[in-house]
């Protein structure tokens, strides 16, 4: 009898899995601990946590999290819960906290002000949004060696992702700012 009713039990709980089945996600958590996994120490090491936590049901519970709740909630509302966090920066002029909720960062400065940076999967292109909604393209992913960053004038510029190039860039921007004035 109470075979019969773990093998219902199991039965139903596929049955209602099966409309998730398209729903499928980052696995965002199981992610998160394996990435963690791959941190603790020597390769040794985190064979042994890798086992531990199978036994342990570690990845099993987190798997079963990310299948039924988390990868649904990513693909109804377009972000995993699991990818948002907020990580304090503390610099020379304040604390500042940046808020990542899986499609950009927001950044609130120490006196409120708020600046949200977004990704365009499609152009690969970082933009800045304003607070009425006006977006500013600022820098196009080009290569793995290049992109293209927005100078004072407006316009775009290659750059070389390299120390010289960066340093290049940064030298370019000073030099046009300072003709500006």
């Amino acid at each position: 009898m109470k075979k019969n009713s773990i093998t219902v039990a199991a039965l139903i709980l596929l049955a209602a899995t099966l409309p998730l089945q398209s729903c499928i996600g980052k696995f965002a958590l199981t992610n998160k601990v394996l990435s963690w996994n791959n941190q603790v120490g020597s390769k040794f090491v985190n064979e042994l946590v890798f086992f531990a936590f199978w036994i342990l049901p570690v990845y099993e519970v987190t798997s079963i999290a990310d299948l039924l709740v988390l990868n649904s909630i990513e693909f109804w509302s377009g972000n995993n819960p699991v990818e948002a966090s907020t990580k304090v920066v503390d610099t020379d002029h304040g604390r500042y906290y940046i808020a990542c909720d899986g499609k950009g960062y927001t950044v609130t400065s120490p006196n409120g002000d708020e600046m949200r940076l977004d990704f365009d999967d499609e152009s690969d292109t970082w933009a800045v949004a304003t607070p009425n909604g006006e977006t500013y393209p600022f820098m196009t992913m080009i290569d793995e060696n290049h992109v293209k960053m927005i100078t004072p004038e407006g316009d775009f510029r290659m750059v070389e992702l390299s120390e010289s190039g960066i340093m290049a860039y940064a030298e370019a921007t000073k030099a046009s700012s300072t003709l500006a004035i």
